[in-house]
């Protein structure tokens, strides 16, 4: 697989999203007979669309509405939510700023130590709404977060980091060890992010629900250009989907994967879960929506890191409902709105029935995909030449 870049030094070729496509099944299925749902910790969920753990994509509100919606929204227990009794005043202050004080703002709102009373009480008033409480934090925290989680209800605790491994070496702290974690835990526990077989194999043998892939595709994470690393997404959910295959073979236990990050309309989602994603999680998508805590902005993760932000804050602006992004009806020409209509759509098409089935369509190589015949779309700006 490998090529030759230079005197004895290999690498090979990784793919993208816009580098593939998916090839029409010899069967066809009304897209509103297919099954999209996933199910993860003993659960089913209609909606196999995550909200990613991002303060501009879900707070408490943006959470019951997608559980409501049948879906998973994760709410930071590191960010604004959980360090500030009034987070809309800080919200609005990060929406006004500009692009130059953007990043120095951020940071500087995020030194606001985090109350642990306020990570009880977001989680309490998600679950008095009746709805999934999913709640992340970073490693450092998650001994200590983990226990309030779980005493005060959450449903599923997420472990996550730019690059998560089982053997994390560190003389200056002690590092998380997720076998004792997740076998002391009340709640499953997902984890992340990693992009390669080797990693997905060890992570999964953790005793996690299911782990997150992928490292710097987000459209508002700047971790490839910072740090140099990444794996692009289709790729890494291959390669993930085969560790979690093997896996499955072995133990008999099968363990979603959640391809995070770098789709944000239909095409992208239906191609991920076609490279072998059981869910994704996403959100610049979401951040457009009127319940979204943003105001139509979007900040990446580690935008807020005092010594070296990975990431930062990008304008998405507001396109609709939480209710029309996922199920329509579309107001949009480009894709980023209707996504379960657009994901059973493409099911229906490929004749595949549910999520599994979605693993087994044929993919090929075809980076023409995105332009040919769309020369008056580019041109003119609409649709696929936005």
């Amino acid at each position: 697989m490998a090529e030759w870049i230079g005197i004895g030094k290999r690498a090979r070729r990784c793919y993208g999203f816009d580098e593939i496509a998916l090839v029409p099944g010899m069967v066809t299925i009304n897209p509103n007979e297919v099954d999209p749902s996933f199910e993860i910790a003993g659960k089913r969920y209609k909606v196999p669309i995550m909200a990613a753990a991002m303060d501009g994509v879900v707070d408490v509100k943006f959470a019951v509405t997608m559980g409501k919606l049948g879906g998973i929204a994760v709410l930071n227990l590191e960010g604004i939510q959980t360090r500030y009794d009034n987070p809309d005043s800080v919200l609005e202050k990060i929406a006004k700023t500009t692009n130059n004080e953007a990043t120095e703002l951020v940071q500087s709102i995020y030194l606001k130590p985090i109350k642990e009373k306020l990570i009880s009480k977001r989680i309490r008033q998600i679950k008095q709404n009746k709805v999934p409480a999913v709640v992340s934090c970073t490693p450092q925290n998650a001994i200590k977060f983990g226990k309030i989680a779980a005493n005060n209800g959450a449903d599923i605790f997420v472990v996550q980091s730019t690059v998560t491994t089982t053997r994390h070496i560190s003389k200056e702290y002690k590092a998380l060890d997720l076998h004792k974690f997740c076998r002391d835990m009340k709640i499953p526990v997902i984890v992340g992010n990693c992009v390669t077989y080797e990693i997905t194999l060890e992570l999964l043998e953790t005793g996690i629900c299911g782990i997150l892939i992928g490292i710097g595709p987000g459209a508002a994470c700047t971790t490839r250009g910072v740090l140099g690393i990444g794996v692009p997404q289709v790729t890494s959910t291959v390669d993930a989907g085969a560790a979690r295959d093997y896996y499955f073979k072995r133990k008999g236990k099968y363990i979603p994967i959640i391809t995070d990050g770098g789709m944000s309309i239909g095409g992208d989602i239906c191609k991920a879960f076609a490279c072998g994603a059981d869910a994704v999680m996403i959100g610049s998508a979401f951040a457009r929506a009127k319940e979204a805590p943003g105001r139509g902005y979007h900040w990446g993760m580690a935008t807020s890191h005092a010594n070296l932000p990975r990431g930062t804050r990008i304008y998405v602006g507001t396109s609709g409902t939480l209710k029309e992004i996922l199920f329509g009806p579309a107001k949009v020409d480009d894709g980023s709105q209707n996504l379960m209509g657009a994901l059973t759509t493409s099911m229906g098409s490929l004749g595949a029935k549910d999520i599994r089935s979605m693993h087994d369509v044929e993919i090929i190589i075809a980076p023409s995909i995105q332009t040919e015949g769309k020369i008056f779309q580019v041109y003119q700006r609409v649709g696929m030449g936005k």
